[in-house]
């Protein structure tokens, strides 16, 4: 698996579970944990017994399925071992069905497992192992009665080990009633939160979260980034606020079907989507090792979420990045924060306008010379050569040099790219004396509303799918309830119109029309009425 040397706690928990010692360890995430009770679940395993032999806890689906393919994974070359997730979400017949094939390994949740406990299709009689992962976030999401429920059904001469980011009184009280003669692992540094993690804050105001949001990854080039909200109301505004500028965001929480969040998650993991927005529960199971940047939106409310949140980042020895929003009150709570993980979060001011512009330079630049590397220019050199010999015979005033038609082509780049940037920064101007991108932008009006059950995102897929727009490039977008308009760089109309008449979304025949901009768009009446002539005219 491209392991070289053991973790801190693979190397002090593994001998201690492989001498069937009941084991009570903190270690943060990160630190490779799942291995440190994987192996040894593994190797205790009789192959010549298909009973239930270990049982694996986690809070959250997301876990249980990480955790299960990293134990598929150890057990590659380990014949006759047998394991099986189960969790909510996931038909409970299928996974019935499952059990009846006698795994060895049952990695669930508390809910789930105590609902085959009741149904009696799940038997602990030959267990003799139990490990709880992440043992603090299960009581706090309300599990100690399922967990108490569990553990006194099992036998008792079997291996209890706990694993928990941190020890409060609730954990040790488990481990008092549940454990004998345990060996307490710590691992937990002096400094808790990932060294490799560069931490940032900024003083903004609600108002300007998203404008700065969009700026700073705007002006970095982010690939993966993860953004974390308190709650999941604030996880789906941000998400639309973010798709309506043309962001490929999508949300994780716990009121989303579990087959939604798999397929998020496999998208997130896949790279086609650059921004996860969550909340700290529905993030206990991203395990993606190459995430560039982690937003604090919301200040956490404790302090132990603001370690498991910027953990997410810096993993595997790469370096990472987390910036934090706060302002008033929140001030001192990112103090208290600062104290309590004993490291250095610096102020910054949010990138400027300016910044946007030299980065995106710079990434045209970088593209260029990756294209010059790879030759194969011929035929553009050629086409090149006509036109500076055109410039040059129609008038001598039009005369110009390959330096500045190059530089003519890099600033129609530079325009179509800074348009993927934010709303606000696309219609303000992008430095003293520099052109304003609004001619450049085309308002339409298409005929399908809210009424029709249409998402801004929905919108945004329905264009960039049928035409060469880019997702990013889509500009302000305004939902009314039976039309809405939407803004495109004024390059593409004619791309527009001709691919996108007539196609269908959400079951409607879609109509595209340029909208009058000096009226502020096509008037609301006016759009009502020839949606009603229309939809008359096809009864």
């Amino acid at each position: 698996m491209g392991f070289e040397e053991t973790t801190p706690i693979q190397t002090k928990a593994i001998p201690a579970i492989l001498e069937g010692r009941d084991v009570i360890a903190q270690a943060p995430t990160g630190t490779g944990k799942t291995c440190a009770f994987g192996i040894p679940a593994i190797e205790s395993i009789d192959t010549t017994s298909d009973k239930v032999q270990v049982l694996i806890l986690c809070p959250t689906r997301e876990l249980v399925i990480q955790t299960s393919e990293e134990i598929k994974a150890l057990c590659k070359y380990k014949d006759n071992v047998r394991t099986l997730p189960i969790y909510g979400g996931q038909q409970i017949d299928r996974q019935i069905l499952a059990l009846k094939k006698r795994p060895q390994i049952i990695i669930g949740t508390p809910g789930r497992v105590m609902d085959h406990l009741r149904r009696k299709t799940l038997k602990f009689e030959n267990l003799n192992m139990v490990v709880l992962d992440e043992a603090d976030e299960m009581l706090n999401m309300g599990f100690r009665e399922d967990i108490d429920i569990i553990l006194e059904s099992v036998p008792g001469d079997r291996q209890f080990v706990l694993f928990s980011a941190t020890l409060p009184k609730a954990i040790m009280d488990i481990a008092n009633k549940y454990q004998t003669d345990s060996v307490k692992i710590n691992v937990v540094h002096k400094v808790l939160t990932v060294p490799t993690v560069e931490q940032f804050y900024l003083e903004t105001r609600e108002s300007g979260k998203v404008e700065i949001l969009s700026r700073l990854i705007d002006a970095n080039n982010f690939k993966l980034s993860v953004v974390f909200c308190n709650t999941k109301k604030r996880v789906d505004d941000l998400c639309k606020d973010l798709q309506a500028r043309g962001y490929s965001a999508e949300a994780l929480h716990g009121d989303m079907k579990q087959l939604q969040r798999d397929s998020v998650m496999g998208r997130f993991r896949s790279g086609l989507i650059d921004i996860l927005i969550a909340t700290d529960v529905a993030a206990r199971g991203i395990d993606v090792d190459d995430i560039d940047a982690v937003f604090n939106y919301d200040v956490p409310s404790d302090e132990e979420y603001y370690v498991h949140r910027i953990g997410r980042t810096g993993r595997a020895k790469r370096e990472g990045v987390s910036y934090t929003f706060a302002a008033g009150r929140e001030l001192s709570k990112l103090r208290d924060i600062q104290k309590y993980t004993k490291s250095k979060i610096k102020l910054i001011k949010p990138p400027t306008i300016e910044d946007i512009k030299e980065n995106k330079l710079s990434g045209i630049l970088d593209d260029v010379k990756q294209v010059l590397n790879q030759g194969n220019l011929a035929k553009y050199v050629k086409y090149i050569e006509q036109m500076l010999d055109e410039l040059g015979d129609v008038n001598q005033d039009t005369y110009a040099t390959s330096l500045e038609l190059a530089a003519a082509f890099l600033k129609m780049t530079m325009k179509k790219t800074v348009m993927g940037a934010s709303t606000e920064v696309r219609t303000e101007e992008l430095s003293s004396g520099a052109e304003a991108y609004e001619g450049d932008v085309v308002r339409l009006f298409i005929n399908v509303g809210k009424k029709d059950n249409l998402q801004i995102n929905d919108l945004v897929k329905f264009v960039a799918t049928n035409t060469a727009i880019q997702g990013k490039s889509i500009g302000k977008v305004d939902m009314l309830d039976k039309f809405s308009f939407f803004e495109i760089p004024k390059a593409y109309l004619a791309d527009a119109m001709a691919n996108l008449i007539d196609k269908v979304l959400k079951g409607r025949k879609v109509n595209i029309e340029v909208a009058n901009r000096k009226q502020g768009g096509r008037s609301s009446q006016s759009g009502y009425q020839d949606t009603k002539r229309r939809t008359s005219s096809r009864n």
